[in-house]
């Protein structure tokens, strides 16, 4: 591959150097932020040697290579372009300048709920079984052991401005701990209950403001935004504070004038004033998805929020809910727009004869039946438009039946089937959702599919460039058929294995670099899975190449998006050009660490010449140990 020509390309292709606001590499893509996103050529960017996905994600236009061969373009892209190379961080934080103020809010909201969800999840799957089985075992809510459970399912709720304030807190670059002091004034026990507000025979009220006027003593239970938006005035105050105060007061003043100033305008003016806000917008939301025809729209519109990268903000929406009803009557909305889109890929797998389609779109569709949607939409149906737009009908008839039967859960971050385990008391009505859904998408996607046999590019067209893969693939599978027949890849970690299309990661789950699997390590260590060399260490750490005697290459990421910790928390114990044994450790990591950091551990592991093979396969799931057998490769 000429790399120089191939960046050349690139850079054209994306609208000249005019238009190249800043690069970055990781392990597999080459991440863009352009200034017009109009002038770029997505389509002759695709059909540029050697680039195996395009798409636009976080306003970045993101370009996979793979392994061994972006580092190489982006050195030479650096060049063409005439820019300076910056880090992954800064790439993103140009990209989120690049933003509208209203997608950076949305994000920033999505920052803050989006780690609270395994609390949530948590005490609401709790809530959730405890309820079924309290209907199926009436004498149980009676017990004591129901009695301690039931206090445990309430927990995260209960206290759910103290999270919301810790998690916006580190989101806005505040002390954690103020946050949490911040959360705990807004439900202080000395504040009368918000949800015992009704029943009370009276409510307190405090002069404020020097006796402008009078507040109601009435704690923050069953509100989110309020929260929110005293943190970030905390957090700015302190960050201001740390600038102007003497270094030799700071630890005194600064976290105390924090506290006393935050505290007093949240009871005194952000908590009455939001909170109001807050509630018009619930009220308003819960109406619209209640009536047929709002939910309906609901539905259709959500996918499309997902594409744009802005689904993040219904955690806040539903966190709202659940906080002030007990009740999250747009989970069942996003399951039906989510089982929608697989529906309407399932129709495709079934329908077509295009191998490499039937083989990304069986998988996606699965996938998003469990409410993981991002490859199915990226992959598969806005690639052929129809099912996406055959998802968003299924989708809104399956809101239809939600709006009219009521469905809610009693928690938020789960979606598909694993809906059933937070919607106990809507099995039926659930299921009825989920069947419309899909259903109709697919009926709808299975008539407007049809099936392209030619599509003109730049540079040809796209049936003649996948003949001439296969072909290529064909002889040097029948030169080397022999010879690679049968051999085995050993698993580098000791964990939990899965197959690709459960990562969170659309590249990986669409097997964009490869065929593999992924392992979600107990143990911080990689060995190495047969003898070879080590061919790719990328200075992060986080991802290693090797290359087998037997002609296999093998991609071994260690978790996801990692390569932002700048290989913190990692330990390389080869160099490139090292030959190595099976068994012999190659990389540590520190497990802990990186999943308090906020990034997912799974492991993607990667067989990227997997064009050579006639077939790949997983030989085992679950439990999975050092060198044991894990992919089968011939």
């Amino acid at each position: 591959m000429d790399y120089r020509s191939v960046a050349e390309q690139v850079c054209q292709a994306v609208g000249g150097r005019e238009n190249i606001v800043s690069a970055a590499h990781c392990a597999t893509r080459l991440r863009l932020v352009i200034g017009d996103d109009k002038k770029c050529k997505k389509e002759t960017v695709e059909n540029i040697e050697g680039v195996k996905g395009v798409f636009f994600a976080s306003g970045q236009l993101q370009i996979i290579f793979g392994t061994g061969v972006v580092n190489k373009v982006y050195d030479e892209f650096i060049q063409v372009a005439g820019i300076t190379g910056a880090t992954k961080e800064e790439v993103k934080q140009a990209a989120s300048a690049k933003q509208s103020l209203p997608k950076r809010l949305i994000k920033t909201l999505g920052d803050v709920f989006v780690p609270i969800i395994p609390a949530i999840v948590a005490s609401g799957l709790l809530m959730g079984l405890l309820e079924g089985l309290s209907k199926v075992y009436p004498d149980m809510a009676n017990s004591g052991t129901y009695t301690i459970l039931h206090l445990f399912s309430n927990a995260a709720f209960t206290f759910l401005p103290i999270l919301i304030a810790v998690s916006a807190a580190k989101v806005f670059g505040g002390n954690m701990f103020l946050g949490a002091v911040i959360g705990m004034i807004m439900i202080h026990p000395d504040l009368v209950n918000a949800w015992s507000v009704a029943t009370a025979d009276s409510i307190p009220t405090a002069t404020a403001w020097f006796g402008l006027y009078d507040i109601r003593l009435v704690g923050y239970q069953g509100h989110v935004i309020p929260v929110v938006i005293a943190v970030w005035f905390m957090s700015n105050l302190e960050k201001r504070l740390h600038k102007w105060v003497p270094e030799v007061i700071d630890l005194f003043v600064t976290p105390l004038v924090t506290v006393l100033v935050t505290g007093y305008l949240t009871l005194t003016i952000f908590g009455p004033v939001f909170s109001w806000i807050e509630t018009g917008v619930l009220n308003g939301v819960e109406y619209l998805i209640t009536f047929g025809i709002g939910a309906a729209a609901a539905g259709a519109v959500y996918p499309v929020t997902v594409v744009a990268g802005v689904h993040h903000m219904y955690n806040e929406l539903e966190a709202g809910l659940l906080s002030a009803n007990g009740i999250n009557t747009w989970m069942p909305i996003a399951t039906a727009a989510n089982v929608a889109q697989g529906g309407a890929a399932l129709a495709i797998a079934l329908k077509t004869k295009n191998k490499k389609l039937k083989s990304i779109a069986l998988p996606s569709s699965l996938s998003a039946f469990m409410g993981i949607t991002e490859p199915v939409i990226f992959g598969v149906n806005l690639r052929y438009m129809k099912p996406f737009i055959a998802g968003m009908i299924g989708g809104a008839c399956g809101a239809l039946v939600a709006g009219i039967t009521g469905v809610g859960a009693t928690a938020y971050g789960i979606t598909g089937i694993f809906g059933y385990l937070i919607t106990t008391d809507y099995v039926l009505s659930y299921t009825l959702i989920i069947l419309v859904a899909v259903g109709v998408a697919f009926i709808v996607s299975w008539i407007l599919f049809k099936e392209e046999t030619q599509e003109t590019t730049e540079e040809g067209t796209k049936e003649t460039i996948d003949l001439q893969k296969e072909h290529s693939v064909e002889i040097s599978q029948n030169k080397e058929k022999d010879e690679f027949a049968g051999a085995m890849v050993s698993s580098p970690l000791k964990g939990t294995a899965i197959s690709l299309s459960d990562v969170k990661d659309e590249t990986f789950a669409n097997e964009i670099l490869g065929k593999g699997m992924a392992v979600i390590p107990e143990e911080g260590i990689v060995k190495a899975p047969f003898d070879g060399t080590i061919t790719t260490l990328f200075e992060t750490k986080h991802a290693v190449g090797i290359t087998g005697k037997n002609g296999i290459e093998l991609l071994i990421h260690v978790g996801i998006n990692t390569v932002e910790l700048k290989g913190q928390y990692y330990t390389a114990h080869v160099k490139e050009g090292d030959s190595v044994q099976a068994g012999q450790i190659i990389l540590e990591f520190d497990r802990e660490r990186i999943k308090e950091a906020g990034y997912d551990i799974t492991t993607p592991v990667i067989v990227t010449n997997s064009d050579e093979y006639e077939e790949i396969r997983l030989e085992k799931t679950g439990t999975i140990g050092y060198m044991e057998k894990a992919l089968l490769v011939r």
